[in-house]
């Protein structure tokens, strides 16, 4: 590991917004060492210096920030480039630009994305909305979700749903399990509500099933980890949702993030027909 880059993120918040566009850059690179060098709420000169001062600790380093007070940014410009390390500012240019078209100052306000404004409410009632209607529970007022998620177990479901919530989303997620499953009102759909249908291949589920009864300690229940059973489900599954013509997506190969985008997609456009 003496090969590893440092990678220093600092950022005036909570950090999140450098932790997610880092992810998308070194998912582009095969063969990149790092370690992740945390340093959130970093908001004062003195900070900054003992950052700098911690760098010497280290050869290979790569900085990244995300620092709206100017003169701390010129700060660790200038110091870095004074000892030659490599440090780029994620938000700084963007900020720049978006003043220009904009014709207005930016307010250079630390953590003002995580403001307890009216969307801030939104999402936490969204989240307690989704948590309360996961995995089949609380039906009775299920026409207030924004979005319905149905599909056999382990396609995702509540995980995608909890993401969605987190973007404001009032979801709530259906398990087939019979044909009992699916709620009458949810198959008429008198209020043209964004239900879609998660699938996924037999394969792919019998993995995630064994695993999952393997984390349990749960040995048991063959039928559910059954190739022949699970195929069976999928297709009885998707003959549902092709009859009610509902639109699916196949989470087979999409990370929680892709069938989220998808399921979005989806819903904006179920939005414009309504």
């Amino acid at each position: 590991m003496n090969n590893s880059y440092q990678i220093y993120l600092i950022s005036d918040s909570t950090g999140e917004t450098l932790d997610r566009i880092f992810l998308a850059l070194k998912a582009q690179f095969k063969n990149f060492n790092y370690k992740t060098n945390h340093f959130s709420f970093t908001r004062t000169e003195n900070q900054i210096l003992k950052i700098l001062e911690n760098c010497k600790k280290h050869k290979k380093i790569i900085i990244l920030y995300t620092i709206v007070d100017d003169k701390l940014s010129r700060l660790l410009e200038k110091n870095s480039k004074k000892n030659n390390i490599p440090c780029f500012g994620v938000l700084g240019d963007l900020i720049d630009s978006f003043s220009k078209l904009l014709n207005q100052n930016a307010l250079n306000v630390p953590s003002r994305q995580h403001i307890m404004n009216d969307e801030y409410y939104k999402k936490i009632d969204a989240i307690q909305f989704t948590m309360n209607h996961d995995d089949g529970n609380a039906l009775s007022d299920i026409e207030k979700s924004d979005i319905i998620l149905i599909g056999v177990s382990r396609t995702s479901k509540t995980p995608t749903s909890i993401y969605l919530a987190n973007k404001g989303y009032k979801v709530s997620n259906i398990p087939i399990v019979n044909k009992n499953s699916i709620p009458d009102n949810l198959k008429k759909n008198k209020s043209n509500k964004c239900i879609i249908g998660l699938v996924a291949e037999p394969e792919r589920l019998v993995e995630i099933r064994k695993n999952r009864m393997a984390s349990l300690k749960e040995n048991h229940n063959h039928k559910y980890t059954n190739l022949q059973k699970i195929y069976d489900e999928v297709e009885e599954s998707k003959n549902t949702f092709l009859k009610f013509k509902w639109p699916t997506i196949d989470v087979s190969r999409k990370s929680v993030e892709e069938t989220a985008a998808s399921v979005i997609k989806i819903y904006e456009i179920s939005r414009k027909n309504a």
